[in-house]
């Protein structure tokens, strides 16, 4: 079964999947916000998933940040529509940062690196990646 990951956006959500065997993070789509719930509904509906993984936005001090607003909503009708599949939080500090790194080391062009929606995607696969490596320290 696959694990998702959510980067919950005000505009635009990244999304990210694991194989299977839940080896590997694959960056899966961007998708409007306003289409999120729907798409995962759909998506849940045609993989089998196991859990799905809601990146946790925090400020540096460890507080929520504004955006968690949107997102304690969002998590709790997630819960109730999909009873059988848990929904947890992730702290999603530096997904960004990191995902710009990502995309500087890789060689790809100033005019990708602009593609919000490919950063939105690439944060949701750091954040499912991290949350994969903290269930292996763990």
């Amino acid at each position: 079964m696959r694990i998702l990951a959510i980067d919950y956006g005000k505009k635009r959500t990244g999304l990210a999947v694991t194989d299977p065997l839940q080896l590997i993070a694959n960056g899966l789509c961007t998708v409007a916000t306003t289409d999120l719930e729907r798409y995962v509904l759909d998506y849940v509906s045609r993989e089998p998933v196991e859990r799905i993984v809601v990146g946790q936005p925090r400020q540096m001090n460890g507080e929520d940040s504004e955006n968690m607003v949107r997102i304690t909503p969002f998590v709790n009708r997630l819960r109730k529509l999909l009873p059988d599949i848990p929904v947890e939080l992730f702290d999603e500090r530096f997904t960004s940062v990191l995902a710009h790194r990502a995309m500087l080391e890789s060689g790809i062009g100033r005019k990708a690196r602009q593609n919000k929606a490919l950063v939105d995607e690439i944060s949701a696969t750091i954040i499912l990646q991290g949350w994969m490596e903290s269930r292996l320290k763990g």
